[in-house]
């Protein structure tokens, strides 16, 4: 049987391939970007240097990106994802939602310490980007689903309290994940690693369905 071709010429293999290519560009412009970031600081890395690392002319950034916060916001939207997955996974550990809480945290904090030393910047311009009003509507949802599906796992294991409502112990801790997150990205020392352990344990003693005794 002949194949279809269309208007253009192009078979459906064609059309795939070029899909593919285009994919295939976006993604070394992403992680050229990424990596410069990291090295450099957004401020300091020009349009033109990304085009460099990534190989690329200006003019097919620009058929991706319509600018640089444009770029900036599709990374905040896979380090989303990232983050997403991170939860998903914690949710599979065995353990209680204390433990699970405290390896979710670290977790965070490995990220930060494993990234380059300008990281700090980047995670500020992508929380500028994210706080758009449409795009923030869309990470809180995402991230209150996420840690609500935490949050029902624990209530379903009986090892989180019922006085409070489920939404309530969710906004506990997205509110926990935030103030880290804005601390380690505007304060300089901020020891992300000491005090997000210390925000896990407080929130899995705060949530526990018995409350841990303290020892005298």
């Amino acid at each position: 049987m002949a194949q279809a071709v269309s208007a253009a010429g192009d078979t459906p293999q064609d059309l795939s391939r070029r899909a593919r290519r285009k994919l295939e560009v976006r993604r070394r412009i992403l992680e050229a970007a990424e990596a410069l970031f990291d090295a450099r600081g957004v401020a300091a890395s020009r349009i033109s240097e990304i085009c460099e690392r990534a190989d690329v002319a200006e003019k097919t950034f620009f058929n991706h990106f319509a600018s640089k916060q444009d770029l900036l916001r599709e990374l905040a939207a896979e380090a989303l994802g990232r983050l997403l997955a991170d939860i998903e996974q914690v949710r599979k550990r065995p353990g209680t939602t204390r433990e699970r809480l405290v390896a979710f945290f670290g977790c965070i904090a490995d990220h930060a310490e494993e990234a380059g030393p300008m990281h700090r910047e980047l995670l500020t311009e992508m929380i500028h980007v994210a706080c758009e009003a449409r795009t923030e509507r869309e990470q809180t949802r995402a991230l209150k689903g996420a840690f609500g599906a935490l949050v029902a796992d624990g209530l379903a294991a009986g090892d989180l309290t019922r006085r409070h409502a489920p939404e309530t112990l969710t906004d506990m801790i997205l509110g926990a994940f935030y103030v880290l997150m804005f601390n380690w990205a505007h304060l300089e020392g901020y020891g992300l690693r000491r005090h997000a352990i210390a925000a896990a344990r407080f929130l899995g003693d705060a949530m526990a369905a018995t409350p841990r005794r303290i020892r005298r």
